[in-house]
């Protein structure tokens, strides 16, 4: 399946200040949200945001600040966004279907999440440089499982070439230095 960006809601999950610091190669996974936030952003892909426990784990990271202006934030204290009251309503009035998912850790909200969506019968994408957790095993793990699970694995150039479908238009040379 390609990635529609007519089809497809960006999904960010807990890139907080208190957390980003202990992610293993962290910066280089809030560096590929905030590629993908711009894209997204400016290609009108809806784009929700969760914030695990924010008096704990603190805010979205300011590198993702601020965030668009039709960004939705969604605070949650389940690991699951899936299972938080509200969340699956959310996602069923953007009417996508494909859901692409970062965030942090990649083995517990993310993974966790991931699950809940599929089960809940969504395509969905997990951007594995725009994911990470402390431990490069934990993250291994849980893309494994991700993927044996049904989820399509996929880097932040691929979700950006299919959001763009072809080169040449202004679109392209509009979102390009977020892929050089």
């Amino acid at each position: 399946m390609l990635i529609d960006r007519h089809q497809s809601l960006l999904l960010i999950v807990d890139v907080q200040e208190k957390l980003a610091p202990a992610i293993h190669e962290g910066a280089a996974a809030i560096a590929n949200n905030r590629r993908l936030l711009a894209a997204a952003d400016h290609l009108d892909v809806p784009i929700v945001v969760s914030e695990q426990y924010v008096r704990g784990l603190g805010p979205t990271v300011q590198d993702l600040q601020p965030l668009p202006p039709r960004a939705q934030r969604f605070e949650k204290m389940h690991f699951s966004c899936a299972r938080e009251p509200g969340f699956l309503d959310l996602l069923a009035a953007s009417g996508r279907r494909q859901i692409i998912v970062t965030g942090m850790e990649t083995h517990v909200c993310v993974l966790q999440t991931v699950l809940g969506l599929l089960e809940a019968g969504y395509a969905v994408c997990l951007v594995e440089d725009a994911a990470s957790s402390r431990t490069p095993a934990n993250r291994a793990a849980a893309i494994a499982r991700m993927r044996e699970a049904g989820a399509g694995i996929v880097t932040t150039e691929m979700v950006l070439f299919e959001w763009l479908e072809r080169a040449g238009t202004d679109e392209f040379r509009t979102l390009l230095p977020l892929i050089k």
